[in-house]
């Protein structure tokens, strides 16, 4: 990078650490697909922004926690580490499974063979450094009963891969960034947030978030069993506005599945498409509704400082302010865009070759979101809520 680009991406970043005393990742579930989030955040390392908050759901979740869970300089080193870590078999060599299509022109029915491949190995035998299949499986295994095992896959080497990349004490230390992850009750069914502003966060908070059922077991944590937040809420931008401090924010929302798509044909694409509605956890209709919410809190917020003074003592206008709002919110959306070859498993499709992929899909479009950088100027008064997404110009 030449010394001009370099002066362009440090001048972002103090602009945007000048305007935004917030600035926020949402990072969605998405299994596989969750290398995207990595490359997005190679190319905000690359202009130099730093997120405040990071908040994650499932593979968001376990994102979020390597992220977290190092200093700016190590976040893309051990990003790729924990990516080459998981995205490895865990038996035969890599290579025998999947040989590698990125940069070879292979047919589209070639590449969706290998990929459909490499889907099926793991789910016969995992994947290294995060789950292994239970043996003997379930149902031969009777006097294995209990939450904690209820489940086709071990994911004890996902703890070992954690505490091997993450800096727990520097996740838990909440004034160098603050971390929120989601999860479910089993019992109660209740949606809960994991947050190192409110409690210490250990692996199990990050490995409960992405715990699936019935691939993955329910995990512990103080007494309470919980599952993936997937399962309510995929996407944790509803918190993150609900709970955010009164003033502006930048949120960079990455979605691994997209709401919108083409009309099925087959009962695999069916599978695919219901996928991507059910995961994609309605997006845009939070978006929408957050957006309302906030321009009616800035509203009653500007209608405020046209009360006389003597009056701002009546019990009504003390009601009033407590629900309004001068913040401003720039949302900038970034959704995985699925390459041709996927099919409705490419949400446990590891291989390296497809993580490569999606992680230099990620990066492209953070880059080409980056190359417009008005988009990150503050919004006004009369919008104070904005959105911008890449894949709408």
């Amino acid at each position: 990078m030449d010394a001009r680009a370099q002066s362009t991406d440090e001048t972002l970043a103090a602009r945007v650490e000048r305007t935004y005393p917030t600035v926020a990742m949402v990072l969605q579930g998405g299994g596989a697909l969750g290398a995207y989030q990595a490359g997005v955040v190679e190319a905000l390392a690359e202009s130099g922004v730093q997120p405040h908050w990071v908040a994650g759901i499932s593979i968001g979740a376990l994102n979020a926690a390597i992220i977290a869970g190092n200093s700016p300089e190590e976040r893309v080193t051990k990003l790729r580490a924990f990516w080459d870590a998981i995205c490895q078999p865990p038996f035969l060599p890599a290579p025998l499974a999947m040989p590698p299509f990125e940069g070879i022109s292979w047919p589209l029915a070639v590449q969706n063979g290998l990929s459909g491949m490499a889907a099926l190995r793991t789910m016969f035998e995992g994947q290294a450094g995060f789950f292994l299949p239970r043996l003997p499986a379930p149902p031969f295994a009777p006097w294995r009963s209990g939450p904690g095992t209820a489940s086709w896959y071990d994911t004890t080497p996902l703890r070992a891969t954690l505490e091997r990349l993450v800096d727990f004490d520097r996740i838990n230390d909440a004034r160098a960034m603050r971390v929120s992850v989601g999860a479910v009750n089993v019992r109660s069914g209740n949606f809960a947030y994991f947050d190192n502003t409110k409690q210490t966060l250990r692996a199990e908070h990050f490995i409960a978030s992405g715990a699936l059922p019935p691939g993955f077991p329910a995990v512990e944590i103080d007494g309470e069993y919980y599952w993936d937040g997937g399962m309510v809420s995929n996407t944790p931008l509803y918190q993150v506005l609900l709970d955010r401090p009164c003033h502006d924010a930048l949120i960079f929302q990455v979605d691994l599945w997209s709401a919108q798509g083409e009309l099925p044909h087959d009962l695999a694409q069916v599978a695919a498409r219901s996928k991507d509605i059910q995961y994609s956890s309605r997006t845009r209709l939070v978006t929408e509704y957050m957006r309302r919410d906030l321009e009616q809190q800035r509203l009653l917020h500007d209608l405020m400082e046209l009360v006389p003074p003597e009056r701002r003592s009546d019990p009504a206008y003390r009601r009033a302010e407590a629900r309004a709002s001068g913040a401003l919110t720039n949302l900038v959306h970034l959704i995985y865009r699925d390459k041709p070859y996927e099919g409705h498993y490419k949400d446990y499709e590891f291989s390296a070759a497809s993580m490569r992929q999606h992680w230099r899909s990620g990066l492209d479009d953070m880059r080409h979101t980056l190359a417009h950088p008005h988009w990150l100027d503050a919004p006004d008064s009369e919008h104070p809520f904005v959105t911008h997404d890449v894949h709408r110009l």
